[in-house]
């Protein structure tokens, strides 16, 4: 089963999510409904990019990758590499 690293964007308050998950679609429906603190007073949520990786822990030195950056431009730059 695949794991996915993932960016979420709400244009409520102009921010970027980063996560991770197992159920990609599942998740971005959790996040809109208000189950996770971090993001359930700005919804809705857009993804708007995934990496997918075969392991749990592969994808969660990802989504740690990404936050330690602490760089909007970097997110940026991910979403639009994606073509």
């Amino acid at each position: 089963m695949a794991f996915y690293t993932y960016i979420l964007f709400s244009e409520k308050i102009n921010k970027y999510y980063v996560g991770s998950c197992r159920d990609i679609d599942d998740r971005i429906k959790r996040h809109n409904a208000g189950y996770s603190k971090s993001t359930k007073v700005s919804t809705p949520w857009v993804l708007k990019y995934t990496e997918v990786f075969e392991t749990r822990t592969e994808a969660t030195i990802r989504e740690l990758e990404i936050k330690r950056k602490k760089s909007r431009k970097y997110i940026e730059w991910l979403i639009s590499s994606t073509g």
